[in-house]
């Protein structure tokens, strides 16, 4: 007797397609789904191979057209972000509102049990987990998604690393076998950040300044550089300096060297929160502030709602410490909470 039906988002890229064909195999009803998200893209190659995918695997395929909810929901979002003086991080965006919540509505349109993607991470007992390849889990992009859906969710490759997904994908003779991954901006694709956000955004030149106050050269505005960030700063000769603060009020983009104390921040709030498993504060535990960092060890603390005695975290925002200094904190970007390979949940660094 077959499983469930599943509605599998099929990029058109190797993960995707690898992920559809191990849930055929495992035995459910699969029908494959492309989302089109971006019209200024090469999303036509994409649902090309994606329907070629499909046709190989012998499963029914449509197209969704996502791009005004893709539109408001991610684009203008990250626009605001920007030029708000944060750095926001569209992936995260577009998993909670649109792969894991508009996709998940067609589902149900659709009369699917569960959806599947090909992400590196794991869905176990209603719970999110990291993926098995280290080097690959896309945890910490799935963090907001909500809690009651990750039950609903299907990570085929999961429990995989990358070599085992390509060599599948042969041995299956998916022509996406050895394509490459896509990178840049969920949808949208490998773009020049400061010319992107300079379509929508006037320029506001203004001064780069040392933490000591010197002036020593101009930036085109504050919307367009973000914490850390040392290339396209204008600034030639010497030391390389980064960006370590963005003061609004006089418009001028403070730089430092690589190592001064400017840089780092042993403590952060954050905002926005999402659980999946709500933890008792204080809490130990560990957090990365950034894809592909170490887990940091910390401690979350926040003013305490009493209830027989327990103080559970609050819902409105964190305040989390570090044992080790963080470099680049960045306002916008996300902080993922871990315990083990569990996924607490998340929130948005103020």
């Amino acid at each position: 007797m077959n499983k469930p039906k599943v509605l599998v988002g099929i990029s058109g890229g190797v993960d995707s397609s690898v992920s559809a064909a191990l849930l055929i195999e495992q035995g459910y009803e699969v029908i494959g789904a492309f989302m089109k998200n971006w019209s200024n893209c090469d999303w036509r190659r994409d649902q090309r191979d994606a329907t070629r995918v499909s046709a190989k695997l012998g499963i029914p395929f449509v197209t969704f057209d996502f791009e005004k909810e893709y539109r408001e929901a991610v684009v203008d979002d990250m626009f605001r972000e920007f030029e708000a003086g944060r750095t926001p991080n569209p992936d995260v965006l577009c998993n909670k509102y649109i792969k894991f919540d508009r996709f998940v509505q067609e589902a149900d349109r659709l009369g699917c049990a569960f959806v599947a993607t090909g992400h590196y991470a794991r869905s176990i007992d209603g719970k999110l987990y990291t993926g098995a390849d280290k080097n690959k889990d896309q945890s910490y992009f799935l963090w907001a998604m909500k809690p009651g859906v990750v039950s609903r969710v299907l990570f085929p490759i999961g429990e995989m690393t990358k070599p085992q997904v390509r060599e599948k994908a042969r041995e299956l003779g998916l022509e996406v076998a050895d394509k490459k991954d896509s990178t840049g901006i969920c949808f949208v694709g490998e773009v020049d950040m400061r010319t992107f956000l300079q379509e929508r955004l006037p320029k506001n030149p203004g001064n780069v300044v040392t933490v000591d106050g010197k002036v020593i050269g101009t930036h085109e505005g504050l919307a367009f550089y973000t914490l850390g960030q040392r290339e396209g700063l204008g600034i030639g000769g010497g030391t390389p300096y980064y960006v370590v603060e963005k003061r609004p009020v006089t418009n001028e983009l403070v730089v430092a060297s690589n190592f001064h104390p400017a840089l780092f921040r042993s403590e952060l709030t954050a905002s926005h929160l999402n659980w999946f498993e709500k933890p008792m504060v204080p809490c130990v535990c560990k957090a990365r502030i950034r894809y592909r960092q170490e887990l940091q060890d910390c401690t979350i603390s926040t003013p305490l709602l009493f209830k027989e005695g327990l103080g559970v975290v609050s819902i409105d925002r964190v305040v989390v410490t570090f044992k080790d200094p963080q470099r680049a904190v960045t306002p916008g970007q996300s902080i993922v909470f871990y315990d083990g390979d569990k996924v607490l949940g998340g929130g948005i660094i103020d």
